[in-house]
């Protein structure tokens, strides 16, 4: 199999990559920085943005199935870039994949795209969109996910993955950040509850989106144009779950926290000062940031066990040690932002 993995050198995309090349598949990444590693590995490397259109048309030439990775992440930035690379970007993928005959693209959605600000408790597939939207990844995800399903037919089977909350060895955002805030003593939690919530570690995402193609594949399968939450199966506090990784890097979280009100004031008058001034960091809370970290956010995957045969490999014992493992070799070092 011939594939082509967006955002292959990224941390889910490069972990896709990893176990393509593994499989003995040949693997194309496409992706705006350089990364030596992944062509170490065997990948072909394709450095290039996802909103040139051009450019995504070509690294999709001679590949029989796309997994689209790539998108623009975060809490706080401007729409336009959202747009054009959540949006747009797919666009150009979708388009690229029926223009050269592709018959596979697996989509790597959020979660989020139908996530309730009030919280999501045991939610499956069948929870609409929001009406209104409180940040623009979410809502930029959610349009993208629907030109995904929306592009399925016999000559391209599309699917998308909503994986949540993704952790494990080679994360770059995560944990480096509990980390640096931890040591810093910036660390605080919000509120006095522990909200349930569904986690993903790295290799169950991974397994997922191989699982999909699989599914793809099969002329039997009644997979296309549909959506699939992915998780590691029983959902955990959200500070219990910010412990545990903490534990891994020999740190705890602080008892210290913050009341939801006062939070949920500093998050207004933030967003306030961002939007006005047009600051490009990443502020520490927004109201998106707070929803995530204080209200219940786990999902059924039900569906996903049901139609992809989708069982997660790795227990969070076990993922909780693989992780301890990665740090103790250095490996928070190296993939620190």
């Amino acid at each position: 199999m011939r594939a082509l993995v967006t955002g292959g050198g990224g941390f889910l995309g490069s972990a896709i990559a990893g176990a393509l090349l593994e499989r003995g598949h040949a693997v194309r990444i496409l992706a705006r920085g350089d990364y030596p590693a992944m062509r170490a590995l065997g990948a072909e490397t394709v450095r290039a943005d996802l909103c040139d259109a051009n450019a995504v048309m070509a690294a999709c030439a001679g590949v029989d199935v796309v997994f689209h990775v790539a998108a623009r992440v975060g809490f706080h930035g401007p729409a336009g870039d959202y747009e054009s690379v959540n949006v747009g970007g797919t666009q150009n993928v979708i388009a690229a994949c029926q223009a050269h005959g592709i018959g596979r693209l697996v989509f790597t959605s959020t979660p989020s795209v139908v996530h309730s600000r009030e919280g999501s408790e045991g939610v499956d597939e069948s929870a609409p969109y929001p009406t209104e939207w409180v940040a623009d990844y979410p809502r930029t995800k959610a349009l993208a996910e629907q030109k995904v399903i929306a592009a399925d037919s016999p000559e391209l089977r599309t699917v998308s993955l909503r994986p949540r909350g993704i952790w494990g060895p080679g994360d770059t955002q995560l944990m480096p950040k509990l980390v640096r805030w931890a040591k810093a003593g910036q660390l605080k939690r919000i509120g006095t509850e522990d909200p349930l919530q569904s986690f993903s570690y790295i290799d169950n995402v991974v397994h997922a989106h191989l699982c999909a193609e699989e599914s793809l594949r099969s002329p039997a399968s009644s997979v296309g144009g549909k959506a699939y939450f992915v998780s590691d199966g029983e959902p955990v506090g959200s500070w219990t779950m910010a412990d545990l990784v903490l534990q891994a890097a020999g740190l705890r979280l602080p008892d210290k926290f913050i009341s939801v009100g006062k939070a949920a004031r500093a998050a207004t008058v933030i967003e306030w000062i961002w939007n006005t001034f047009g600051l490009s960091s990443e502020p520490r809370i927004t109201r998106y940031k707070l929803d995530v970290l204080t209200k219940p956010c786990w999902f059924d995957i039900s569906a996903a066990r049901r139609d992809l045969g989708y069982e997660p490999p790795m227990t969070r014992e076990a993922g909780l040690a693989k992780l301890k493992e990665w740090v103790d070799a250095g490996g928070l070092e190296s993939s620190a932002p």
